[in-house]
């Protein structure tokens, strides 16, 4: 298998009209506005894009919007996990017959399985397709369900196709551990980095990055990922400390910031769909306030 290098990930929210349907026009100005701003390939739909809220069906048309929209200038990345085995590893065959570079999953929601059925269960989503497939590891969300280095090494003797681990966690010594020890039995593992510390994430060996905040501060974005790639981890730390800031603005302002944010940037792509909510009028004004003291905000694009 041809390594796979995923580089910078953005990962669009999930544009809804008012009645709360995925509203496709404004997914392909979104998929175009990521594009524009130099995603290296996109990732979707993430928790951030609500996928959980999302039906199967929905998540499938969805892949095929953008997959159509993209058409073939960046990889396309399938997140396909969901509580049951089955359902995970039919939504992978869809996501490669619709050709999708890579999948990415997560633990499954709900349950807590042991190690061994956590096992099986990565397994067999990896074991449904031929790209790619990424174990996206996020325990703050998962209930603290944690993805381990022997979990890692067990699934890559069981399956050729497993290209790497995009960790979330921000945890140095399982990055460290599950890195050195996955490439000393497949040197082309990769770990990513799931949010935007990429600092510390790059040192410990990170190569790509998912990044949610490429939909507010695409250029802040792509400056840190691109000085961490060159190691010049000094340099990167104003643009680090900015991308953190706001990252911390916007988790302030509860689940529905990241699409305020969007809205305040002039890319409107709705409320978040019940029973998450938007954010109240208080928070909305603090996150007015935040951001007018962001000044790196200047440089970055508004609208679409």
């Amino acid at each position: 298998m041809t390594p796979f290098q995923p580089g910078l990930v953005h990962t669009p929210v999930t544009p809804f009209d008012g009645r709360h349907a995925v509203d496709g026009s404004t997914c392909a100005k979104l998929v175009e506005f990521h594009l524009a701003q130099g995603a290296d390939a996109l990732a979707l739909p993430m928790h951030a894009g609500e996928s959980v809220s999302l039906t199967d069906e929905e998540q499938r048309e969805l892949l095929a919007t953008v997959l159509k929209q993209v058409r073939g200038r960046v990889p396309v990345i399938a997140h396909v996990s969901d509580s049951g085995t089955g359902i995970s590893a039919a939504r992978a065959r869809h996501a490669e017959d619709a050709r999708a570079a890579a999948i990415v999953v997560t633990t499954p929601y709900y349950w807590t399985p042991p190690p061994a059925m956590l096992f099986q269960h990565f397994s067999a989503v990896g074991a449904a397709v031929r790209i790619p497939f990424y174990l996206w590891h996020t325990p703050e969300e998962m209930g603290s369900s944690r993805i381990t280095t022997e979990l890692v090494l067990k699934l890559i003797d069981a399956r050729p196709n497993f290209a790497g681990v995009v960790d979330s966690s921000m945890d140095w010594q399982f990055q460290i551990n599950v890195l050195s020890n996955a490439q000393r039995v497949r040197p082309d593992f990769q770990l990513v980095a799931g949010n935007e510390y990429m600092i510390s994430a790059g040192a410990n060996g990170a190569t790509s990055l998912f990044t949610g905040l490429a939909g507010i501060a695409p250029q802040r974005v792509r400056r840190l990922y691109d000085v961490c790639r060159t190691e010049r981890y000094r340099d990167a730390r104003p643009s680090q400390e900015d991308v953190a800031a706001l990252r911390q603005a916007i988790k302030r302002a509860g689940f529905g910031g990241l699409k305020l944010a969007m809205q305040l940037r002039g890319r409107d792509c709705g409320v978040p769909r019940p029973p998450m909510q938007a954010v109240d009028s208080a928070a909305a004004e603090r996150l007015i306030e935040e951001f007018a003291q962001l000044r790196f905000l200047d440089d970055e694009k508004l609208g679409w």
